[in-house]
């Protein structure tokens, strides 16, 4: 008996779904746009449904959408038959999905939702099928060629799957929704680590070192000390920040001047320091300390550029575990 090669077998069922994604691409026309408004004008929820295999799609394209901030849920096909169909509101957008098009259980829905004119989006592979003719708009996927046997789920899956996830990011992008509000739907976990800005990580108000760029040397390195940051900002009498001051400067500027108590912090500091607006991630502010070689960065709020709110050192963000 020959024995059989896996990693072959594995390679046929990915060149067979890339080949019906390629099918798909060529597919797309002028009704994929009308399913994106519809989806973008929706006063209310988006629902999902599909029946075997299509109703697991149907759940992870609903996750998707509910991720970037459009109210999704998906229902059962069977359940909707026996009064969940009262979950489906005249202002939703109603998203089906069937290979065949001609599947039992959603002939009740599709009849619901044309009676009671709810927006149905009907995505499947059959032109001549009821979901094609009786959508608002239809989504025509390709007829592909299945891994195993031709009759396993697989390839038509993968190209629901992937026209789900083109018409949520569709979306995302029209709604120009970014990285600040696709964190509000996050906010836990490794994803919602990895979203973190700096104004969740920095330190604000009495903790942040501040310091009058008129005070002298003496007393600023008792504040330094004081506040167990290594680091100083300076300020002007209007409250701009003007410098700063790091441990390691002192060090340097120690061994060249035996005075340096009575010189003052404007004398000493390093002028116009980095400054980072607070919404942007600690990804990037991390990124900037490495390129920079520095270990903190002043914190601002749009307009007020020269105003520090807040100090972001980068333990505070590798204590995040955020690399």
């Amino acid at each position: 008996m020959k024995k059989l090669n896996y990693k072959t077998i594995a390679k046929e069922v990915i060149n067979l779904e890339i080949s019906a994604l390629q099918k798909l691409k060529k597919s797309l026309d002028k009704n994929f746009d009308k399913a994106v408004n519809a989806i973008v004008n929706c006063q209310s929820k988006i629902i999902l449904c599909g029946v075997g295999k299509s109703g697991i799609i149907a759940n992870k394209i609903s996750a998707t959408f509910s991720s970037i901030g459009t109210p999704s849920f998906s229902v059962s096909a069977g359940d909707c038959s026996h009064g969940d169909m009262g979950s489906i509101s005249k202002k939703d957008v109603l998203i089906l999905i069937s290979y065949s098009g001609n599947s039992i259980e959603l002939k009740n829905i599709i009849n619901y939702a044309n009676r009671n004119k709810i927006t149905l989006i009907g995505i499947t592979s059959k032109k001549n099928s009821d979901l094609y003719k009786n959508s608002d708009i239809s989504l025509l996927t390709p007829e592909v060629k299945e891994a195993g046997l031709n009759i396993v789920p697989t390839s038509s899956t993968i190209n629901q799957l992937s026209l789900g996830d083109a018409l949520a990011i569709s979306t995302l992008k029209k709604k120009k929704i970014n990285n600040t509000d696709f964190k509000k739907f996050h906010p836990s976990g490794s994803l919602g680590e990895k979203l973190k800005t700096v104004e969740d990580l920095m330190l604000t108000s009495n903790k942040i070192p501040f310091i009058n760029e008129n005070t002298t040397m003496k007393k600023a390195l008792t504040i330094m000390t004081k506040k167990k940051l290594g680091t100083l900002i300076a300020r002007n009498k209007k409250k701009n920040t003007t410098g700063i001051i790091t441990d390691g400067q002192v060090r340097r500027f120690s061994a060249k001047n035996l005075n340096l108590n009575s010189l003052k912090v404007k004398n000493v500091m390093t002028n116009k320091p980095i400054m980072i607006e607070k919404n942007t991630l600690a990804t990037k502010a991390l990124s900037i300390m490495n390129e920079k070689k520095i270990t903190c960065l002043c914190v601002y709020s749009e307009p007020k550029k020269s105003k520090t709110i807040g100090i972001v050192h980068v333990h505070n963000i590798l204590d995040k575990k955020i690399y």
